[in-house]
C-alpha cells in the first residue's frame, strides 16, 4: 500500500492536484471526495486493503487525470481534474467501454444528444465548455434550439437546476415539458410519484417540507445561469438542458463529492 499510495499522490501531482489515501477499515467502501484544509482543496481517497487503485491516464494542460478502482474484482473508473474554480470528481458509467484515456472518459460523460451535436464541430472542439453547438456549466449541458416558442405563462425564472444533491445551479428564464410531477423534501431528494406520496400516513407527510417538481421532463433555459463555483453562462436564445452521464455509472456510489 505504502507503494501505490506513493505512485498515485505523485501522479496527481503531476497535473498540479494534491492527493491523500487513507486506509479504511476491512469492510469499508471505497470513497472519493474533494476536501479542503487551510483553504487548500484535495483529492481523499478511502480505500480498503482489498481495493487497489492506479491513474490510467494524465492530461496536465488540461490538469485532469482518469483514475482506475478495483475493488473485489469490480472496475470503477473516475475522472478527477479541475473545472474553472475547483477540483472534481465524476464516476464514469460501466456502459461506457474501452475509457482508458482522459479524452475517452470526456466523452463518455457527455450525454447522446450532445456527443451528435459535437460532430459538427472539429474533434479538437468537441470537449470545450463553449462551443458553437453546445455550451457546459459543470456536469450540465445546453444544446441551442431553433423552433421553441413558449407560452410566456409558462416560462419560469430563477428556476434551480440540480440533480437531487449539491448547490443547484440557477437558470434565470426556464421552461419544462412533459415528465412526470414527483414531490421532493429532504429525505426524498430525487422525489416521490403521486402514487408513493399517496401511500404515506397524514403522520410521515407532515413530519417534512415538501417541494412539488418535475422528474424526467425536457428542461429548456433562457438567459443567465448561474452558481457559486462557475462563472455565469448567459445563453441567447432557448437551449434544451441534458446532465452528464454519471447517474447511469454504479460507480457514483463511491462518489462523496458534491458540486
Amino acid at each position: 500500500m505504502p507503494a501505490m499510495n506513493e505512485i498515485i499522490e505523485r501522479r496527481f501531482g503531476f497535473i498540479g492536484a494534491r492527493a491523500r489515501l487513507i486506509n479504511a477499515p476491512a469492510t469499508g467502501r471505497v470513497t472519493i471526495d474533494v476536501r479542503r484544509d487551510r483553504d487548500r482543496e484535495h483529492f481523499e481517497l478511502r480505500l480498503p486493503n482489498s481495493a487497489s487503485a492506479a491513474v490510467l491516464d494524465t492530461d496536465k494542460s488540461a490538469r485532469h487525470l482518469l483514475l482506475l478502482v478495483t475493488t473485489d474484482g469490480e472496475k470503477s473508473r473516475f475522472l478527477c481534474g479541475h473545472d474553472e474554480r475547483h477540483w472534481f470528481v465524476s464516476a464514469i458509467p460501466e456502459a461506457a467501454s474501452g475509457v482508458v484515456t482522459v479524452r475517452n472518459a470526456m466523452e463518455a460523460l457527455q450525454p447522446e444528444a450532445v456527443r451528435a451535436a459535437a460532430h459538427q464541430i472539429r474533434p479538437k472542439e468537441r470537449l470545450r465548455r463553449r462551443t458553437k453547438v453546445f455550451r457546459r456549466q459543470g456536469e450540465w449541458f445546453f444544446v441551442p434550439v431553433s423552433d421553441l416558442e413558449p407560452d410566456p405563462r409558462l416560462v419560469l425564472r430563477r428556476e434551480p437546476l440540480s440533480r437531487g444533491r449539491g448547490k443547484p445551479h440557477i437558470m434565470e428564464f426556464a421552461f419544462r415539458r412533459g415528465g412526470t410531477t414527483v414531490y421532493v423534501s429532504r429525505v426524498h431528494p430525487t422525489g416521490l410519484t403521486q402514487e408513493k406520496f399517496d401511500a404515506l400516513s397524514d403522520e410521515e407527510r407532515r413530519k417534512q417540507s415538501w417541494r412539488q417538481m418535475v422528474r424526467d421532463a425536457e428542461v429548456f433555459a433562457l438567459g443567465r445561469i448561474r452558481h457559486d463555483d462557475h462563472a455565469t453562462l448567459v445563453l441567447h436564445g432557448w437551449h434544451q438542458v441534458f446532465m452528464n452521464t454519471e447517474p447511469g455509472a454504479r460507480a457514483m456510489r463511491h462518489v462523496a463529492f458534491l458540486d
